[in-house]
Parts: structure tokens; sequence; C-alpha cells
């Protein structure tokens, strides 16, 4: 064998001893990937048979160190897209909807502008005006964006194919400054008047009314759930009888694409999982709603369609949708019932008990996305400045 160069997974030069009974012994030093260098010998009756033996061992070795990526810095960027998808499928540390997600924001977002180039050619020049233009159009496609392409460059510097990740130095991206929504009790009670008016049957528009609609508006407004949670309410998660009616916030309603909507066994999060006391208005819908469940079975949904499976989401952002604009009000979505209810508690009651009721583990992102700032100062402030500044007589 010719002597080479001990990196590291190299031999060098090859050595021959005699052994008893006339056998040949061969051996190298070869460095392992732990950096360290140590002696491989093998045995044999020739010196050729010796060397084979050897080789077999020193492959044998190499199968220790890590594998080689199909990536290189020359590889075009497409190419470790659909590894990278490849691989959080393999790792399975994601769910199948956040997948699609990730793969629908690659290819919609991020591929159009670096579909041509190959990786050592993405920079942190390039991916930070990328991003500046983009979130220019949009802050949350620029956010999507940014999430995206990091985790898909951070494979590649796992792998070894870049020596870092462009993202890793990239400007911030600045959220554009707007105040949370949140109907008033006038505003509520509109909605209220609405559903009911075409729940009766009094619009001739749509689908008939299948009387859940008005419940799901009184369950959002009693525990301020997300929509989904809220559409995964089973009969066991009810309890209407004891002297604190309440509900337990335990699952969540995915719908994978090109497959049927489904209960997941946990909320948006796992610390999301809650038990609600609530209020006498959504306890009255809940026991109306029971009352027509064909279903008595613990695990039957508590709003389902006519077959016993689940609503989806989009149908009642759909259908809340199309009963508002009869009435005239715009602009009403499930997630503002939930902002409604978090303002309403933090003027009551503090932030500190909203952002618990909401399933936040930290209060910021409570008044951050979900409280709506009043303009009005504490009255307070004017009684105290008179017993201060009072004219003298």
């Amino acid at each position: 064998m010719a002597r080479e160069r001990l990196n590291i997974g190299t031999y060098g030069e090859v050595g021959y001893l005699g052994a008893p009974n006339g056998r040949v012994v061969a051996r190298t030093r070869y460095r392992d990937w732990d950096g360290r260098s140590r002696l491989v010998q093998a045995t044999a009756s020739t010196r050729k048979q010796a060397e084979r033996a050897l080789k077999a061992k020193l492959a044998a070795r190499s199968l220790l160190q890590p594998a080689e990526s199909v990536l290189s810095p020359a590889s075009p960027f497409p190419d470790l897209v659909a590894y990278w998808l490849e691989d959080l499928e393999l790792e399975g540390r994601v769910t199948k909807r956040t997948l699609q997600l990730y793969e629908r924001d690659m290819h919609r977002l991020v591929l159009p502008a670096f579909a041509g180039l190959t990786l050592r050619e993405i920079g942190v020049a390039r991916c930070d005006q990328f991003l500046k233009q983009l979130a220019k159009q949009s802050y949350s496609r620029a956010r999507h964006a940014r999430v995206v392409l990091r985790l898909a460059l951070g494979l590649a510097v796992r792998h070894e194919v870049l020596p870092r990740n462009p993202m890793d130095h990239v400007a911030r991206l600045h959220r554009p400054a707007s105040t949370p929504s949140a109907l008033t009790p006038t505003e509520v009670n509109a909605v209220r008047a609405a559903t009911t008016y075409w729940e009766a049957g009094r619009s001739s528009s749509g689908p008939r009314p299948d009387g859940q609609l008005g419940a799901i508006v009184e369950v959002m407004l009693g525990t301020s759930a997300r929509i989904g949670e809220v559409l995964a309410i089973r009969r066991c998660d009810v309890d209407v009888t004891s002297a604190t009616p309440s509900i337990r916030i335990a699952g969540t309603i995915v719908s994978q694409r090109g497959e049927s909507a489904l209960r997941q066994d946990h909320p948006k999060t796992a610390k999301s999982r809650r038990t609600v006391a609530i209020p006498s208005f959504t306890a009255e819908a809940v026991r109306r709603r029971l009352a027509r469940l064909e279903d008595s079975s613990p695990d039957a949904l508590l709003f389902c369609t006519r077959k016993g499976t689940p609503v989806t989401t989009n149908n009642v952002r759909r259908q809340l949708r199309q009963v508002l604009d009869l009435a005239g009000i715009t602009g009403v979505t499930p997630h503002m019932f939930r902002r409604t209810v978090a303002t309403a508690i933090n003027e009551h009651g503090g932030v500190e008990l909203a952002a618990e009721l909401l399933g936040h583990t930290d209060p910021r992102i409570t008044i951050q996305h979900y409280i709506r700032r009043s303009e009005m100062v504490n009255p307070a402030t004017a009684e105290m400045l008179d017993r201060v500044f009072a004219r003298e007589e």
C-alpha cells in the first residue's frame, strides 16, 4: 500500500512482520474519527491475505465516521430544501400540519428568490436583503420565510456543508405597531343577535342551520379557547352539573392536506391544557347542545357534523363570516372572541388572570397580542390632583 497522509479517517504506510507458524502480520497507523492515531493490524497466511484482512478492518472502522452528506457548497438550494424536508419527516419531531406549513412557506416565499443559487452563494447580505424586501410587503410573510430559511440553512451547517448559518447575523424584523382589536359588549350582543336570527331560519341564505354556531360563540366567549380547541371539546370534558360548571380544554382539531379533520389529543401547546370555570350563559348553551347530541359516549364531540365527525375550523370561520355579513358586521373572526375575553378579564381582574385564562405562561404575550389598550386613564388621577392642587379661597 502507498503511504497516505494521516488525516482523520486515513492510514499510514503498511508494515509487515513475521508471526509464529510462518504467518504474516500487516499493520498500519490509522487516525480514527476521535482524532487519535491507533495501530491496526491483521494476521494471515500470506502477505496478500494479511493485506486484504487489514483493508477489511480499516473499512469496518470507517463505518464509525459520520456519513458523508449528499450536499456540498456547490449544491443548488432546491436540493437542500428537498433534503431538509425529508430530514424533518424522518426525524418525526414536528406534526404533519407543521411540516406542511413549512413546505408551503418554503415554496411560496423562499424558493422563488433562491431557486437559482448554490449554497455557497447564500450569504448574510443576500438573506438580509431578501427579508427586508419581503417585510415591505408583509411582516407576517417575512417572519415565516425567516423561520424556514433559518432551519434549512441550519441543517447545512450541522452537516458541515456551510461553515455558518447566514441567518444568525441578519437584521431583526420590526413588527409594525398595532393594537389588538376586541369587541365591545354592545358588539358582542349584535353578533349574538345576528347568529340567533340566522339559526331561527329567518335568512334564506346558505345551508340549513344545525344550531351549533350560536353555542360555539357562547363557548368561545366563556372559555377564551381557540376555535380548534372549542371544536375538540368532548362530552367527557364538560361538567355542567356541579356547583361550578367547567370545561376542560384538552385537544384541538387539525386538518391535514388531503385528509379528513381529526382531533389532536392536546391543544396548541401541551401547557395549554386547562380546566376553565364557565359563566352561566356558556353553561346554558352547553346544556342545550348536550341535549341534542345523539352519541352518548364520553368521547363524543360536543360539536360535530351530522355524521359525528369533527367540524373543521375553516367551516366555522366561513359560516360565521356569512352570517355576520348578512347583519352588516365585518371584521369579526373566531380569534377576536379570544382577544375580547382577554380584554374584559384584564379590565376587571388584571393581566395575570387574563394570561392564566388564555393558557399563556408569559403575561407579556397576553399584553402584546390579546388585550385592547384603553386610552382612558384611571379617573382617580383627577381626584388626586384636586386634593393636591385645589385653588385656595
